[in-house]
């Protein structure tokens, strides 16, 4: 990848605010060697935990990582889960700014059983929970918005993001001149329109568009972008596609499809977030969509060989790209 270098420090200049729903990752590490004899389940001798940031925080942490500034706005409960979150993202010298409510911290516990997942549990309450007043976030975001470069809307369908908040935020950067990306969830039917980028993947693209594939057919990569740029009209759309790579979009028309850059896979969380954090980064610091994608693509390429929610550095970064073919 050429200009790598320069887009780094082009990068570290920028600074982002990122807005959705935040999250602690926990992981349990240990290794099972019996059954139950209460249940036909294996018995998981805890060798240690783990926490990191997860949801929109994970994409605060790889935009960091990466060198920009970050600011991460979202619901983190007055708990320990709470207080841990922060103190991993301020230990980041990620600023956060915290919408009111008495709602837990939404935390998602891991359990790995030599390095491969066994379950996942879930602690959150009802989206209902987590929703702020636009006047609130209005209040809370402007002046984040102000002082940013560009805007990410993360949403993970727990309740922050809303169309009120989408809309307010969405017109409060549109008026500042701050570029805007979103990572929708279309369970969540989010009302968005004229945005920057836009990130779903091949599942989502399809919800997205109304489109119903049929078995054992191709994914109809042409009619999803030309239904997705005529109903939401973003500027750039981008499809990651798992193993077969990125497709790139522009005014409904198909730019091109970038292969994958990773050559081992341990594990894929997070890694959404990490190539929207760097769509978004390179985009913001004069890329081309292209050059952005493939920016991106390397970065997920790191984060995928590595176990659980994981960041690249910019010195991995480019010692991953120097050994590509």
């Amino acid at each position: 990848m050429k200009g790598l270098k320069p887009l780094l420090q082009k990068i570290a200049k920028l600074r982002i605010l990122v807005v959705g729903d935040v999250m602690l990752d926990h992981y349990i590490w240990g290794d099972a060697t019996r059954i139950s004899p209460e249940a036909p389940v294996p018995v998981v001798d805890i060798a240690r935990d783990s926490w990191t940031a997860g949801g929109a925080a994970n994409v605060a942490l790889n935009i960091a990582s990466l060198g920009a500034r970050c600011t991460v706005a979202g619901y983190f409960g007055l708990d320990d889960a709470g207080q841990r979150l922060t103190t991993i993202l301020h230990g980041k010298r990620i600023a956060t700014v915290t919408t009111p409510g008495a709602a837990p911290t939404i935390v998602k516990t891991r359990v790995l059983v030599q390095h491969q997942q066994l379950c996942r549990l879930d602690r959150e309450a009802p989206p209902t929970a987590y929703h702020v007043p636009t006047a609130k976030a209005e209040s809370l975001l402007a002046a984040e918005i102000a002082a940013c470069d560009a805007v990410i809307l993360s949403d993970y369908a727990k309740g922050i993001l809303n169309d009120d908040i989408v809309d307010r935020v969405t017109a409060l950067a549109r008026k500042a001149g701050k570029f805007v990306a979103l990572d929708p969830k279309p369970r969540h039917k989010l009302a968005f329109h004229g945005l920057d980028l836009i990130t779903p993947n091949k599942r989502e693209a399809l919800q997205l568009a109304g489109i119903e594939p049929l078995p054992h057919t191709r994914f109809p990569a042409a009619e999803v972008c030309a239904q997705l740029h005529a109903r939401y009209a973003t500027r750039n759309l981008v499809i990651t596609l798992g193993e077969d790579g990125m497709l790139l979009s522009k005014s409904g028309k198909i730019v091109k499809t970038i292969p994958t850059a990773a050559r081992e896979v341990f594990d894929v969380s997070g890694a959404g977030d990490t190539s929207l954090a760097g769509l978004v980064l390179a985009l913001t610091a004069g890329a081309t969509l292209e050059t952005a994608a493939l920016f991106a693509n390397a970065a997920a390429g790191v984060v995928v060989g590595k176990i659980g929610t994981a960041t690249v550095t910019p010195e991995e970064l480019v010692a991953y790209v120097d050994k590509q073919p």
